[in-house]
């Protein structure tokens, strides 16, 4: 047997950080901040004084999200100066100056949250995902999961690739993904028949919980075996029936103490749900 990869023909979801797009998430971002009646609090500042203040980051981190705040800015008022000091994927000390904001006092304060609102959740996941990446070592891939807050799943999916990582299937068209819950209500091997069958070039991911499982789709033409919660000893007896044959991939509650060992099994990949689900906001400031 040999190992079978999807066609070059695989249309899977591209992230596209087009202007456009960013201009439009950052407006739905404002109008919540925003509506109805503007920022009252600083609308008491009625003097037109130009100051210029420094974007800081308060801890280590990747940075993420500068053309998000840049954006935010530029909507509320396009004379701000937002000078980038570092980009996108940078990797920053505490302390470190990100960027510089010149403008209105007024308009840079209407602005300041939902920039680093921005800042803040993207640099998170790309930190977190990079903290993964680097246990993980340089033989195995992290994967995000589709366990992203709705309709912020390409901002949160372009973070995890700034930290290193790897995107999973950005949606239920891009690949075949056959879990615990469909084979409980079908037959695993009818399934995945099924699946070859109706591929069109869509990569065929099969995920099992014991070795009983891979041994009766064993020789079946798809793509990536998931071995979903299983001890470190069964998993790397997995891998090794798996590995000469598909691409092998382990998920199931792996955290950064436990992510070196599984990937010490031999396994290709690892999809992680909390690094988009679960990370922690970076402390990045504005200061005045």
């Amino acid at each position: 047997m040999k190992k079978w990869l999807p066609s070059a023909d695989n249309q899977v979801s591209k992230i596209k950080l087009s202007k456009n797009f960013i201009r439009n998430t950052v407006k739905l971002a404002l109008n919540e901040d925003l509506y109805p009646s503007g920022d009252i609090t600083s609308s008491l500042v009625k003097n037109n004084k130009i100051i210029k203040v420094k974007l800081l980051s308060n801890q280590d981190a990747i940075i993420g999200g500068l053309l998000f705040a840049k954006h935010t800015f530029d909507l509320i008022d396009h004379k701000i100066k937002f000078l980038i000091k570092k980009k996108d994927g940078s990797k920053v000390k505490k302390g470190s100056l990100i960027a510089t904001i010149e403008g209105k006092a007024k308009n840079i304060l209407i602005a300041e949250r939902v920039a680093l609102n921005f800042l803040s959740h993207i640099s998170g996941i790309a930190t977190k995902t990079n903290n993964f990446v680097k246990l993980a070592g340089k033989k195995c891939e992290i994967c995000c999961t589709r366990k992203t807050i709705p309709n912020l799943r390409v901002i949160q999916k372009y973070a995890v690739k700034l930290g290193g990582g790897t995107n999973h299937r950005f949606n239920l068209s891009d690949e075949f993904l056959i879990k615990d819950n469909h084979i409980a209500s079908s037959d695993l091997k009818s399934l995945v028949s099924l699946a070859i069958k109706n591929k069109k070039g869509r990569k065929i991911t099969i995920e099992i919980d014991n070795l009983k499982q891979l041994k009766t789709i064993m020789g079946l033409k798809f793509n990536t075996v998931l071995f979903d919660n299983m001890s470190i000893k069964n998993l790397k007896a997995g891998v090794k029936i798996a590995k000469k044959y598909y691409e092998t991939e382990a998920s199931g509650n792996i955290n950064l103490k436990t992510v070196k060992a599984v990937a010490a099994t031999g396994v290709d990949r690892i999809s992680v749900g909390s690094i988009t689900h679960s990370a922690a906001a970076i402390d990045v400031k504005l200061e005045f």
